[in-house]
C-alpha cells in the first residue's frame, strides 16, 4: 500500500510537529561526564488518525554539556502532548529535537514504549547526534 492509498498526506504525517508546547527550561550544569536518565511512565497523546488516546512510557537519557533540563518544565512540556494529535514516531523525534535544542547535550536518546493497540505494541528510539543516513548504492 502506498502513501497515496492510505489517506495519509503530508499534513496528516506532520500532525503535531509544529504545535506550540510549553518551553523546556534549563539550569547550569556543575559537573562533567555523567548521564541523566528520566523516566516518564504516564505519557499520553492522541492518535491523529483515530482520535483515540495513546499511552506509553518515555525515557530520556542524556549526557549534559553546559545545561541540565529543569524537571518541572519537562513535566509541563510532556503534559502538552496530552491532547495533541501526533504519531508515536513524530512524538519521540520531536521530544529528542526539543531536548537537544533546550540543553545542547553531548549525547541524548529518547525511547518511547507505547502500550498495545489492536494487539500491536511499538518501541520507538531516536538518538543524538544523529547517525548519517545510509547511502543508497
Amino acid at each position: 500500500m502506498s502513501a497515496q492509498d492510505s489517506n495519509y498526506g503530508e499534513k496528516e504525517a506532520r500532525a503535531g510537529l509544529e504545535a506550540p508546547l510549553p518551553p523546556l527550561e534549563t539550569f547550569p550544569n556543575q559537573y562533567s561526564n555523567y548521564e541523566i536518565k528520566i523516566e516518564i511512565p504516564e505519557y499520553t497523546s492522541v492518535c491523529p488518525k483515530t482520535g483515540l488516546p495513546d499511552f506509553g512510557k518515555i525515557t530520556i537519557w542524556y549526557v549534559p554539556n553546559k545545561s541540565c533540563l529543569e524537571l518541572k518544565s519537562l513535566k509541563m512540556y510532556i503534559l502538552g502532548y496530552r491532547n495533541l494529535g501526533i504519531f508515536y514516531e513524530n512524538a519521540v523525534n520531536r521530544i529528542l529535537e526539543d531536548v537537544v535544542a533546550a540543553c545542547q547535550p553531548k549525547r541524548a536518546r529518547v525511547v518511547g514504549e507505547f502500550n498495545p493497540r489492536g494487539g500491536i505494541s511499538s518501541v520507538i528510539e531516536a538518538s543524538y547526534p544523529r547517525e548519517e543516513e545510509i547511502k543508497k548504492t
